[in-house]
C-alpha cells in the first residue's frame, strides 16, 4: 500500500516490471538523513527483481521463436510436438509474466530476440545433420509477436517429401 495520497505509479498487480522500475526510481530519490538504510542498495535489489521478469519473458519468446523455426524448416516428423508442447508452455509462462510495459519491450528488443533464437535454432539443425534447413532459415523475422502469444497458431510445416532422420532436439 502506498504511503499516502497520490501515487501516479503504476500499479502493483496490473504491471509488476513497470512498477519495479518505478518504485526504485522513487526510492532513489527520496531524502534520507538516517544512514542505516541502506537505500541504494534496496533501490537496486527492487530494480532487479523487474530486470528477472524480462529476462524470463525473453527467454519464453526466444524459445517459442526457435521452435517455430524448427517446426518450420525441419523435415523431421517426431520432434515436432515435443516442439509445439515447449510452446505452450513458454506460452503459459508469457501469459502470466508479460506485463504491458514487458511487451512493449518485447516489441522493441523483437528483431533481436529473433537472431538469439535463429542461432540456436541454426545450431540444433546442425546438430541433427539437418544442413540444408539449417541453410534456408529467414535471416529476417517471419513471425510477430502476436503469433507468439497466440495459443492457436503454430507454423506450417515444410513440404518437402524428403525426410531427416528423425530425432528428438
Amino acid at each position: 500500500m502506498p504511503d499516502g495520497p497520490g501515487n501516479s505509479g503504476p500499479d502493483y498487480d496490473e504491471d509488476f516490471y513497470a512498477w519495479t522500475q518505478y518504485q526504485a526510481e522513487v526510492l532513489r530519490s527520496m531524502p534520507c538523513d538516517d544512514n542505516r538504510f541502506d537505500r541504494d542498495h534496496v533501490a537496486e535489489e527492487i530494480e532487479d527483481l523487474g530486470k528477472s521478469e524480462r529476462r524470463a519473458a525473453e527467454s519464453q519468446i526466444v524459445r517459442v521463436l526457435e521452435h517455430f523455426l524448427k517446426i518450420a524448416h525441419s523435415p523431421a516428423d517426431r520432434p515436432r510436438y515435443g516442439w509445439m508442447s515447449s510452446i505452450a508452455d513458454a506460452r503459459r509462462h508469457l501469459k502470466s509474466t508479460l506485463t504491458p510495459t514487458l511487451r512493449r519491450y518485447a516489441e522493441c528488443e523483437f528483431t533481436e530476440l529473433y537472431e538469439d533464437a535463429l542461432e540456436a535454432a541454426r545450431l540444433a539443425l546442425l546438430e541433427h545433420g539437418e544442413d540444408q534447413a539449417a541453410a534456408a532459415l529467414p535471416a529476417a523475422c517471419p513471425y510477430t509477436l502476436d503469433q507468439v502469444l497466440d495459443r492457436s497458431w503454430y507454423p506450417e510445416p515444410p513440404r518437402s517429401g524428403s525426410k531427416a532422420e528423425e530425432g528428438e532436439r
